[in-house]
């Protein structure tokens, strides 16, 4: 998928970048596969705001993903490749030979027609599911369990992908696209491919307005605010907030380690991330 530009009618269109959508095969979504997501705007259930610069934006509808997909040795065609307005990767709406339909995410180089399925005795070809036993070592994978049946977790974004190093006992050694090295269980499936739309990170949305539709609210500095509102915040004229950087709590912001001590998955990391 191509990156396009356009003239500068205005300041807003100079810089502006957008995906061509070569790939899309359907404008719009499948009916059954989708359904209603009211906006909290970073709220939680008690309406207190638990992610801050949220709200506003355009409506969308949720895409119903299958991230398990468990429906073992039956054969399904690739109908079309469509957008998704609540992810990077582009989906593919599979049509199921017992008369299901269901939406993947679409690995790159995936083609309208091309026959799927998912199960373990089947050919390890982009698209395909199987457990992370019987994928050959060295393939790129997305999509990929963290816990039997759970459904996919892990490489899930535009363009990105992990690669199957090796196994030993009842885990496989899966490099994640951080650097980080990952020990996972062999029963886990996955998706053989990278996930496709490589270019969504190479577009420029240009000017504030599309930040916007996206739900996306402006980010203010803790120094441009008053004593009242952030520990950084006050001075007469211009001040860089005389202390550590912090959150608007007084978290340190800088040189603080924010994982667990005793999170459980630790004991599972061969490597760090880079």
């Amino acid at each position: 998928m191509g990156i396009k530009k356009y003239k500068p009618t205005s300041p807003g269109m100079r810089f502006i970048t957008v995906s061509t959508f070569e790939e899309i095969t359907k404008d719009r979504p499948e009916r059954s596969l989708i359904e209603i997501r009211k906006k909290n705007a970073g709220r939680n259930f008690q309406g207190r705001i638990t992610t801050r610069h949220r709200g506003g934006g355009n409506k969308k509808q949720y895409r119903i993903i299958d991230f398990k997909r468990d429906k073992i040795n039956i054969p399904a065609k690739v109908a079309a490749i469509e957008y998704d307005p609540n992810r990077s990767a582009n989906i593919a709406l599979l049509n199921y030979a017992d008369g299901e339909k269901r939406y993947i995410l679409a690995p790159l180089g995936l083609q309208v027609g091309t026959q799927l399925m998912s199960g373990a005795d089947i050919e390890p070809i982009v698209g395909n599911a199987l457990p992370l036993s019987k994928i050959p070592l060295g393939l790129f994978i997305h999509n990929i369990e963290m816990q039997p049946g759970k459904g996919g977790q892990l490489v899930r974004g535009a363009g990105s992908s992990a690669q199957l190093m090796s196994r030993e006992g009842a885990f496989a050694h899966i490099r994640l696209p951080s650097g980080e090295t990952r020990m996972i269980d062999v029963r886990c499936m996955a998706t053989v491919g990278q996930v496709g739309n490589l270019d969504h990170g190479s577009v420029s949305w240009g000017k504030a307005g599309k930040t916007r539709h996206r739900g996306i609210r402006p980010t203010v500095r803790g120094v441009a605010m008053n004593p009242v509102d952030h520990p950084m915040g006050g001075g007469e004229g211009r001040s860089s907030g005389g202390g550590h950087p912090s959150s608007p709590w007084g978290k340190l912001a800088k040189a603080g380690k924010t994982r667990h001590r005793r999170k459980s998955s630790s004991r599972l990391i061969l490597s760090r991330r880079k």
